[in-house]
């Protein structure tokens, strides 16, 4: 751990790898800010080498003429900056074991950092059309601060992530702490999501001011939906369910048959 920094009033937003985040949403818009931060202090690190399987998170190396330099082994990093407002990025895989000491660092380095909000970012497949908005949903460490959040995910009971049990102990800790989840078609969950991205970031400006200049999203969005139309050329299965969808005026005329389902749950395996 480098010197702490001295921030403003810094905003904490947090996306970890590992559970779900359909269309690489909320690490791809982690990204967009790490980019966007100017001169960014990588000023710490949570070593997770005894922390993961290393089977699923592997170690990484340097090769060079034949010969390995060093091994980079797993860690979640906590990086400064400004985009718009001073934040602080914390990104990496998430752990296997010892989520409650994992999540009591980040608690000790929010409070050492003056953090008074966490935001958490990711995306959940769903069955929606990608020709429609990309829906944002929150959830968040209390009632107070879930009326301030917008839409909010519908009630819940099962296995959750990492982010959900960090957003559970900052709230304990004393944190505002809020879970921000792009609705991302289950089609096309397992590939990147421009639109979903540029969803994420605008209900981050607007819930905390961190600001990011979408312009480039703008057009990235513009090229994913067409490549995605052309996309169903070749899957006329998948052209139907979204005539369907786009057909829908509500959740009771929604496709929920075992195969959507079955869809869902297969993208749910293949990223844990």
């Amino acid at each position: 751990m480098k010197a702490w920094p001295e921030l403003d009033d810094p905003v904490m937003v947090v996306a970890l790898t590992g559970w779900v985040d359909a269309g690489i949403a909320g690490t791809g818009a982690l990204a967009v800010l790490a980019n966007q931060a100017g001169r960014v202090n990588r000023f710490g690190a949570i070593d997770l080498a005894d922390l993961c399987d290393l089977q699923q998170t592997r170690p990484t190396v340097r090769l060079v003429d034949g010969v390995t330099h060093g091994a980079e082994w797993p860690a979640v990093e906590l990086v400064s900056g400004r985009v718009g407002r001073d934040v602080v990025l914390v990104s990496g895989p998430e752990p296997s074991i010892r989520w409650r000491a994992f999540s009591a660092a980040v608690v000790e380095a929010a409070f050492r950092l003056g953090v008074r909000t966490v935001v958490a970012l990711g995306g959940m497949p769903a069955p929606v059309s990608h020709r429609r908005p990309v829906s944002v949903l929150a959830t968040a460490s209390s009632r107070s601060v879930a009326q301030e959040s917008g839409a909010l995910r519908a009630d819940y009971v099962g296995p959750t992530g990492a982010q959900t049990v960090l957003q559970v102990a900052l709230g304990e800790a004393g944190i505002r702490a809020i879970g921000l989840w792009a609705q991302v078609p289950h089609y096309v969950a397992g590939t990147p999501s421009p639109t979903a991205i540029r969803a994420l970031l605008e209900r981050l400006r607007d819930l905390t001011g961190v600001y990011a200049d979408l312009r480039a999203l703008d057009e990235q969005s513009d090229a994913y939906l067409e490549k995605v139309e052309e996309g169903l050329d070749g899957r006329p299965d998948v052209a139907d369910l979204v005539r369907r969808l786009d057909a829908s005026a509500g959740p009771e005329d929604l496709p929920s048959g075992d195969d959507l389902a079955r869809e869902i749950e297969r993208f749910l395996r293949d990223e844990r």
